[in-house]
């Protein structure tokens, strides 16, 4: 597993974040191959990746060029291609939770509902390719913590679809309200709202200015060709499995005995999206021995006023309980292995440095039995046998 620490003192961008992350190690035919599960129209856009010199620092260049025709989507819009594709569950929620936080931000500087906020700044394929790929690196590479530091946003205005704005940009700067951030003196914007949404929904509060002992460093190019070098420098440090964490957390119930019992698969899914971390159904008998199901879903302190949300909105429920609950949880990294039917992520749980249990990822064995015609169980054997394999030989 690696801590992440990122020197952003020519600020921060989805695609600079990106850069750094391939040049601290991210397979770029592996990026692009699951960049490739989101069935977005390969005309709409179009990857560069390429080493560049900054003012005499080599870094790693990554940009998406986009169609000019390319079609504006709103949150609804980016979340149904996310939650379609067939990358793996956890990732969906990741960048899911990252636009989330980006449109919550844009449309309370703009006055508006979260529905009506358009990506049109940034255009929707540049986020969408930025915020997803950015969750793939992080992935791959096991990463633990992000820790930000010497943030800089540049000075000074700049043009888009309401007039001039000030730098930051007002969704940035809402974004950015947990770091400490400077302006510094560079004419320009530095710290994009995409860059912000990551580091508000990923990042750690702010690191020290003493960066401890790291293995590597990695720098990401930006677009700008300035007096400095527009790069993101990130220390990336080797870190030993974590312990259980202890975590408080909140049960949500709700008893529903008047509802079509296929809305409970719909409603799961909002759920996970939301952020819940477990949804269950249990039958149960009420009053009057009415057969009924009881709904349960584990959810963080955040996240449970969208959970109920959803909760009261999808169901017929009147009212809603809520528990406190503690649980212990072990340390997990998701590894993707390729195996001769295909490629299929496999969680790895940690327990005192040592591999604890591994499970592979339902629906990328399901996709692959029936793409192959051949047996769930082949497919499952397989990918555990190499999961294994490569988790016990460090690889």
């Amino acid at each position: 597993m690696k801590d992440l620490y990122l020197d952003c003192f020519s600020g921060i961008s989805g695609n600079m974040l990106i850069g750094a992350l391939l040049d601290a190690g991210m397979p770029q035919d592996q990026l692009v191959n699951e960049l490739h599960k989101l069935n977005l129209d390969d005309k709409e856009y179009a990857i560069t990746i390429k080493q560049v010199n900054k003012q005499g620092i080599t870094a790693c260049y990554f940009n998406v060029t986009t169609n000019e025709h390319s079609p504006h989507r709103n949150l609804h819009d980016i979340t149904m291609i996310i939650s379609q594709s067939s990358l793996a569950d956890e990732l969906k929620e990741t960048a899911v939770n990252i636009f989330t936080n980006l449109a919550q931000a844009e449309a309370h500087v703009h006055g508006v509902s979260i529905d009506k906020v358009h990506f049109h700044e940034v255009g929707a394929i540049d986020t969408i390719i930025d915020i997803v790929g950015t969750v793939i690196c992080l992935n791959y590479l096991q990463v633990k913590n992000i820790y930000v530091s010497n943030l800089h946003t540049g000075t000074g205005f700049f043009d888009c679809a309401h007039g001039k704005m000030p730098i930051p940009a007002p969704a940035t700067a809402y974004l950015l309200k947990r770091f400490p951030f400077k302006s510094g003196e560079i004419n320009k914007e530095l710290i994009t709202p995409t860059g912000a949404a990551i580091l508000n929904t990923l990042a750690c509060e702010n690191a020290s200015q003493q960066i401890p002992s790291f293995e590597k460093i990695a720098y990401g190019a930006g677009s700008w060709e300035l007096e400095q070098p527009n790069v993101l420098r990130m220390y990336v440090k080797d870190v030993l499995a974590a312990a259980p964490v202890k975590e408080d957390l909140l049960i949500l119930e709700a008893n529903i005995d008047d509802m079509n019992p296929q809305i409970f698969d719909y409603l799961s899914e909002k759920l996970f999206i939301a952020g819940a971390l477990d949804v269950w159904i249990a039958p149960i008998m009420m009053k009057k021995n009415r057969p009924a199901q009881m709904l349960s879903v584990l959810t963080n302190n955040d996240k449970h006023a969208q959970c109920c949300s959803i909760i009261f909105t999808e169901t017929t429920t009147l009212g809603i309980r809520l528990a406190p609950a503690k649980r212990i949880a072990l340390a997990r990294k998701i590894k993707l292995v390729s195996t001769v039917y295909g490629q299929v992520h496999c969680k790895i749980s940690m327990h005192n440095n040592a591999i604890n249990n591994i499970s592979a990822e339902y629906d990328d064995c399901h996709r692959i039995a029936l793409e192959k015609n051949i047996p769930l169980k082949t497919v499952q054997r397989e990918a555990l046998r190499l999961a294994y394999y490569l988790a016990e030989n460090g690889l």
